[in-house]
C-alpha cells in the first residue's frame, strides 16, 4: 500500500496552531511535518510538535482502562475491561451525596472545539456537577480586551510584517509563538525596530535590537511613563481619540497628575530617558505594534498592565493601521457556537456553583466539599500553583478521582480510575487560533492504539452508562464538528467543512486593522478612585524572601506536555535556576550547585545558572518539570500562591517571592527520570 498524507492540526496550547501533515503507510504514521501551504505554518513545525510521533507512540502510553491497586499517588494499577471501568466510575459518581460535590478539571491539554468543550461540557452539565472557572492562562488579559475594546481580537499574526516599531512585551516569540517569528523578520528586512521587554534575556530578547529588563509587575508602570512622555511630547493620536474613545480627559489627567517619568522609572528600575526613547519611537514611527503575551498578566496587577499597554496604545493611534496596535489575542474573530457544542441548557436550576481552577488546593480541602474530581486534559499535579495543598489533597482517600490520559502523570499517579485517551492523531477535531484568524480541520490519520478513546467517545460512553436519554449525547465526531461554528457568520463566508477537508486551512474575512475604526469607543477609563497601577501583592515585601521567581515555559516543554518525552529530557537536561551574579555571590552560592528555592508554601531544587540574562533581585526557573522526574517529587508550582489577579481571576504565577539557598548535601543528585 502505498504512503498516504493526512491533514491535521496541532492540538496545544500556542497561538501558532499549525498544520500538520502526517504521512502514513498502512496503519502507522511515519511522519509529521508542517504544511508548507498553510501561511503561519510555512512547512516548520516547532521543536516539540516535530517529535509528535514521539509522543504518539510511546512506549509508556496508557493503552488500557486501569484501577487503582496501590496508595494514592504510587502509581500502582491493574488492567480492567471497559466496561468494569465505566462501572466503577458510575458507581462514584453516583455515591457523591449531592451532584455538586462532583468537579471537573480540564484546560488545554488540547485547544480542539470538540475534544474539549463539547461531549465532555454536556455530561458534566446534565450530571449538574460544579463549574469549573478555567482561568489558569489568559482570562485575565483576555477579559481585559473585552473591557477596553469590547472584544478579544487584534491584528492577525501575519499582518505584522508591515509594522515598524515592534514591542516584544512580556513574550518569548522563538519558545511560545515560534512562527511568528518569520513575520518579524519581515518586518525587520524593511527597517522595523523590534525590543523585547522582559525581566530575562530571552533567547528573543538576544536577537532583538534592544532589551529593556523592567522589575516584575512593574509594566503597567512602564505603560505609564511612556504615556506621560507621550502627552509631554504632544504626540498623542487628538483626531483618532475624539472619534473613538471614551474617557481621554480622565486619562490624561491622571498621568499628568499622578505620573511623572521619575515615578515609573523609579518603579520599572529603567531610566526615565530609556522609557521616554522607547515612547517617542513607538509613536513616530508607525504602524507600531505591540506583542503582548500572557506572561506579564500572571501577578496581581496583570489587568490593570494589560489596560495599560492597551491605552497607551490608543493614545497614539496605533490601532489605525493594518499591522498596528496590539496582540494579546485573536480568539474572538471566530463565530463558534459554544450553545450547540456545550449545551449549558442541560444544566439543573439553580445553576451549579463554580469552582476557579487556580483555587484547586482550596477545593480539595476536606472542608472544600469535593467527592469527586474528574481530570481530563489537564495534569494539575504539575501545573496547578500552591502544590502542596493539591497534592494534600489528591491524596485524600475519600476523594474519588478519575483520570483520563495518554501518560502515567502526577495527576494519574493518584487516579482511582485512569482512562487511556486518544492522541491528535488519532481523534477528530475542528480547531480555530488565537494568534492568527485561519479555520483548521483535523482528521484522524491512524485507528486509535490499545483501547484509547477520545474524549467525546469517553463521555458518549458515560451518558449511557448513567442512562441519559436526550438525543445530543448520540451525536457522533462528525456531527459535533459542524455545530462548532455558526458557519452562515459572513466572516466563515466560503467555509464549510467541506472545503476545509478538501483544501485545508481558511482564512476568515476580517480586516487587517479591526480597530481603525471600531463599532464601540474604545474605553480609556480607570475605575474610580484606583491608580492604574496594581503593584505585586509578593514580589518585594518580605525580606526573608527577596527574589522574584518566575517560571517561564522551557524551551522544549509545553506546559507539561512532551516534559516526559527523552528527546526533551536530553535538551533541558535537568531543573535549573538562573540567577544574576550579583544575588549569587550575597548568598555564596556557585555555578551548578544544587540550590533550594522556597517560601512559606513549600519548597524545590534545581541546578543553579549564574547568568547576567536576568536582572539583578529575579530567578529564573524554565518550566515545568513533572514531580516524577525531581528529586524531591515537587517543581516550582510549589512556591506558587492560589491568589487570583485584578481582573479575570487569573493565575498569579509570576507574583511570587522566595529565597534561595544551597540545598543539603544528601540531594546533591537529581535524578533525570523516574524509574
Amino acid at each position: 500500500m502505498s504512503p498516504r498524507v493526512i491533514r491535521g492540526a496541532c492540538p496545544h496550547d500556542c497561538p501558532d496552531t499549525c498544520s500538520m501533515l502526517v504521512t502514513v503507510e498502512g496503519t502507522r504514521a511515519r511522519r509529521v511535518r508542517g504544511n508548507p501551504k498553510h501561511r503561519t505554518t510555512a512547512g516548520f513545525l516547532c521543536a516539540k510538535v516535530n517529535r509528535y510521533l514521539d509522543r504518539t507512540y510511546h512506549p509508556d502510553r496508557i493503552l488500557h482502562p486501569m484501577v487503582r491497586s496501590g496508595a494514592k499517588g504510587e502509581a500502582q494499577f491493574r488492567q480492567v475491561s471497559w466496561n468494569e471501568a465505566l462501572d466503577r466510575v458510575k458507581e462514584g459518581l453516583q455515591r457523591v451525596s449531592r451532584p455538586e460535590a462532583i468537579l471537573p478539571y480540564s484546560y488545554s491539554g488540547t485547544l480542539g472545539l470538540i475534544q474539549n468543550g463539547s461531549m465532555d461540557h454536556r455530561f458534566f452539565h446534565r450530571l449538574g456537577a460544579s463549574q469549573l472557572d478555567r482561568t489558569i492562562c489568559s482570562t485575565c488579559g483576555s477579559e481585559t480586551l473585552d473591557e477596553v475594546l469590547g472584544t478579544r481580537r487584534g491584528p492577525p499574526m501575519d499582518t505584522l510584517d508591515r509594522a515598524r516599531t515592534i514591542l516584544l512585551w512580556g513574550t518569548n516569540t522563538l519558545t511560545s509563538n515560534v512562527h511568528l517569528w518569520p513575520v518579524l523578520q519581515r518586518a525587520r528586512t524593511q527597517g522595523a525596530h523590534m525590543v523585547a521587554i522582559d525581566p530575562r534575556r530571552t533567547e528573543t530578547a538576544a536577537r532583538a535590537d534592544a532589551w529593556l529588563a523592567p522589575r516584575p509587575g512593574s509594566d503597567a508602570a512602564l505603560a505609564y511613563g511612556m504615556m506621560r512622555a507621550v502627552l509631554e511630547a504632544e504626540l498623542e493620536d487628538q483626531d483618532y481619540l475624539r472619534a473613538y474613545t471614551v474617557g481621554y480627559e480622565g486619562l490624561r489627567a491622571r498621568i499628568m497628575e499622578r505620573w511623572p517619568l521619575s515615578r515609573a522609572a523609579e518603579l520599572t528600575g529603567l531610566e526615565a530617558s530609556t522609557i521616554r526613547e522607547l515612547a517617542l519611537r513607538f509613536a513616530e514611527t508607525q504602524p507600531s505594534v505591540v506583542r503582548l503575551n500572557y506572561g506579564l498578566q500572571r501577578h496581581a496587577g496583570g489587568g490593570a498592565a494589560v489596560r495599560a499597554i492597551l491605552h497607551f496604545v490608543t493614545l497614539v493611534g496605533a490601532w489605525r493601521h493594518a499591522g498596528g496596535g496590539a496582540l494579546l489575542s485573536t480568539s474572538r474573530f471566530y463565530p463558534t457556537d459554544v450553545q450547540a457544542l456545550a449545551r449549558p441548557d442541560l444544566m439543573p436550576e439553580p445553576t451549579p456553583r463554580t469552582v476557579n481552577m487556580n483555587e484547586l488546593g482550596e477545593a480539595l480541602a476536606p472542608e472544600g466539599d469535593v467527592e469527586c474530581l474528574f481530570v481530563y486534559a489537564s495534569n494539575p499535579a504539575t501545573v496547578a500553583p500552591d502544590q502542596e495543598a493539591v497534592l494534600k489533597g489528591l491524596a485524600r482517600e475519600d476523594l474519588f478521582t478519575v483520570v483520563h490520559e495518554l501518560f502515567m502523570t502526577d495527576t494519574a499517579c493518584y487516579a482511582d480510575v485512569l482512562l487511556p485517551a486518544t492522541s491528535q492523531l488519532e481523534q477528530l477535531d475542528i480547531h480555530k487560533s488565537y494568534g492568527h484568524v485561519d479555520v483548521l480541520l483535523n482528521d484522524p490519520s491512524i485507528e486509535p492504539l490499545g483501547e484509547a478513546v477520545s474524549n467525546t467517545e469517553l463521555f458518549r460512553r458515560l451518558a449511557d452508562r448513567m442512562g441519559f436519554d436526550e438525543p445530543c449525547f448520540q451525536d457522533d465526531d462528525e456531527t459535533l464538528v459542524r455545530q462548532a461554528f455558526r458557519w452562515d457568520a459572513p466572516e466563515m463566508a466560503g467555509i464549510d467543512v467541506d472545503v476545509l477537508r478538501r483544501e485545508g486551512p481558511q482564512r476568515l474575512k476580517v480586516p487587517d486593522a479591526p480597530f481603525a475604526a471600531p463599532e464601540r469607543p474604545i474605553d480609556l477609563r480607570v475605575p474610580s478612585g484606583e491608580d492604574g497601577y496594581t503593584p505585586p501583592a509578593e514580589i518585594g515585601l518580605d525580606p526573608k524572601h527577596p527574589l522574584a521567581l518566575i517560571s517561564p515555559p522551557a524551551h522544549h516543554f509545553l506546559n507539561s506536555s512532551f516534559a516526559n518525552l527523552d528527546f526533551a529530557h536530553g535538551r533541558e537536561r535537568e531543573p535549573e535556576l538562573q540567577m544574576h551574579p550579583q544575588d549569587a555571590q550575597d548568598r555564596g552560592l556557585q555555578e551548578g550547585h544544587l540550590v533550594e528555592i522556597k517560601n512559606e508554601r513549600g519548597a524545590f531544587q534545581a541546578i543553579l545558572q549564574i547568568t547576567e540574562d536576568v536582572r539583578p533581585g529575579v530567578v529564573i526557573a524554565p518550566s515545568i518539570w513533572w514531580n516524577g522526574h525531581t528529586k524531591t517529587g515537587r517543581n516550582a508550582n510549589a512556591v506558587t500562591s492560589q491568589r487570583l489577579t485584578d481582573i479575570g481571576r487569573g493565575a498569579t504565577f509570576y507574583d511570587c517571592a522566595v529565597e534561595v539557598v544551597a540545598a543539603d548535601e544528601s540531594t546533591r543528585e537529581l535524578r533525570r527520570r523516574i524509574g
